[in-house]
């Protein structure tokens, strides 16, 4: 499309020539916008980097879980000292071995000054591993109790690293 006398003037013709330019830059711009997309290699690089991300970064997050729930347990154990001690003023014994923990959150039969619940809730929690915890009364070596979290293993005794019991000794 031109107009008589217009396609002779220099700038007519610029403007002739780069209007058909970008047209066939914009045929260029679809052509390659339906091409758009990830290569395969692409696709298998990010995920090699994802994968080294998460090999190096799972095992610390893991062990400051597991360090926490030792922490949990010796927090929880601390707890259970505090409230034998109350209960030992109120009752002045411990509770025996048969009464246990529960001991803290509900009245034993026998005990007159009582002054309980010890313990916040309505029961005597678990461990962090769901485990109940043990309560020995009088404990070993001349202490007056022990409280013993399993840990995760969930055996007493256990020796292995990582698993082994949380005592409040």
């Amino acid at each position: 499309m031109t107009i008589k006398g217009f396609s002779q003037l220099p700038l007519f013709r610029n403007v002739l020539t780069t209007r058909r330019t970008l047209s066939k830059l914009e045929l260029r711009r679809k052509s390659r916008h339906s091409e758009a997309g990830f290569t395969l290699v692409e696709m298998l690089v990010v995920l090699a980097i994802i994968g080294l991300l998460v090999g190096l970064v799972a095992p610390r997050v893991l062990g400051q879980l597991s360090e926490a729930k030792v922490k949990t347990a010796h927090i929880q154990i601390e707890s259970f000292k505090n409230a034998l001690d109350l209960y030992f003023i109120d009752a002045g014994r411990y509770p025996t071995t048969n009464e246990g923990l529960t001991a803290l959150a509900v009245q034993p039969p026998g005990v007159t000054s009582w002054n309980g619940p010890y313990l916040k809730g309505t029961g005597v929690p678990r461990d962090p591993w769901n485990h109940a915890y043990l309560y020995r009364s009088p404990g070993a070596n001349g202490r007056p109790y022990d409280i013993v979290s399993l840990g995760p293993s969930g055996h007493e005794g256990s020796t292995e690293p990582g698993n082994g019991a949380v005592t409040s000794w």
